[in-house]
């Protein structure tokens, strides 16, 4: 019988390389693809982990396995798909996350495209998460679940994929931790058996944020307002609307207290930049206005305007990952809720209306940020996730 083929996006660190050795040891008639997505360096803060490096580290790897490889160049795809995303983000005052979209945009989309062009039966990654098929009279249901190590639980990163990408997606390093993937790649005598994990962007690497958004988003001077800890603009009510709303900030909120170079370089829940000395405790940023081009920050990692009890998103912008799953207008259920990656989750209650889902935590949130993704789980399965809108 003829093996199944896999296509491994193999890409020079450890984790894709170990993947690599555990589906060959399955059996697999398996094939090493590395994509370039990303050719400019500006922004860079550092070139340690350059496209030449990777290449080389993936092509020792591949020689040692023992399996054939290839490149490919996706960045026309990843800049359009990705990276002018996350521009339009910044520029609107929303903070995306490019990782995520990366996997559903490329990873599983573009790249998937590629490796079934090699005959690919599945597509491989590195990812520590895993899956799980069940058999149904109505075709089968694809589970994603969280890695074993909930050190590199990396399920949240693909909380945008769908049935169908998950049902040729294989996971070969779900269920180890990070240690024995180590040890693993120096058994085998793998070339980046201690390489350090990469950092960054997805495919871009370290950047200096603010550096690399202006490639296309201009800086502008504008003023850096100070919200007393004491203002009265949080929400005290039941409402599920008002708990979920943005704080409305103004010029007349606070004091002018400096000037920064871009509100839409900034991120709620920021500290670093504001470059702004002298007080009792770290200002970190509470809101922002890109139309104003204002700044609002507060004094205190715990500032009362830092924390929400609730977020809204919109129905166009709510994905599940279990369609079978799916809450209608009128319903709701408690999750697990993670808003940002390596959050530890939360409990919180998913309520369907008309205009579209809303998110009761059980307790507060820090730094809730419209654009990022929220994902809802059951225990360890990822179900649905959704773009925060505020």
């Amino acid at each position: 019988m003829k093996k199944k083929r896999v296509v491994v996006g193999i890409s020079g660190g450890v984790d894709s390389g170990v993947a690599a050795y555990m589906l060959k040891k399955q059996g697999y008639d398996v094939v090493g693809l590395f994509m370039r997505n990303w050719h400019d360096t500006t922004g860079l803060k550092s070139a340690s982990c350059t496209y030449e490096d990777d290449v080389m580290f993936s092509e020792m790897v591949a020689k040692k396995l023992k399996i054939p490889f290839h490149e490919v160049d996706l960045s026309i795809p990843y800049r359009k798909r990705v990276i002018d995303y996350l521009f339009k983000e910044y520029e609107s005052g929303r903070t995306p996350n490019p990782d995520v979209l990366c996997n559903r945009e490329i990873k599983f989309d573009a790249f998937a495209e590629e490796a079934f062009k090699l005959d690919a039966d599945f597509v491989a990654t590195g990812h520590y998460c895993r899956k799980e098929t069940i058999i149904t009279p109505n075709g089968d249901i694809h589970r994603l679940l969280a890695g074993k190590d909930p050190n590199k639980d990396q399920s949240y990163f693909l909380c945008q994929v769908n049935q169908k990408q998950l049902s040729t997606a294989l996971f070969p390093i779900g269920e180890l931790l990070k240690p024995q993937v180590r040890e693993i790649a120096r058994e085998q005598k793998l070339a980046n058996a201690d390489r350090k994990d990469s950092q960054g962007i997805c495919f871009v690497g370290k950047v200096d944020l603010p550096t690399f958004l202006q490639q296309q988003l201009k800086a502008k001077e504008g003023d850096i307002i100070e919200i007393d800890n004491n203002t009265d603009l949080a929400v005290h009510s039941n409402d599920l609307v008002k708990l979920a709303a943005s704080y409305s900030f103004s010029p007349e909120s606070g004091l002018i207290i400096g000037k920064h170079h871009g509100a839409h370089f900034f991120t709620v829940g920021q500290r670093k930049g504001i470059n702004i000395g002298g007080k009792p405790e770290p200002l970190f940023v509470i809101g922002t206005d890109v139309e104003k081009n204002i700044l609002y920050v507060g004094q205190g990692h715990d500032h009362p305007l830092l924390s929400k009890k609730a977020l809204f998103i919109r129905n166009e912008d709510m994905h599940w990952i279990r369609p079978d799953l799916a809450l209608e207008s009128g319903e709701e259920q408690d999750f697990l809720v993670r808003i940002r990656y390596r959050q530890e989750l939360q409990k919180g209650k998913l309520i369907v209306r008309p205009e579209g889902t809303y998110v009761l935590f059980s307790n507060q949130q820090r730094a809730v940020v419209s654009g990022q993704f929220a994902a809802f789980y059951l225990h360890d399965e990822l179900i649905a996730s959704g773009v925060i809108q505020h």
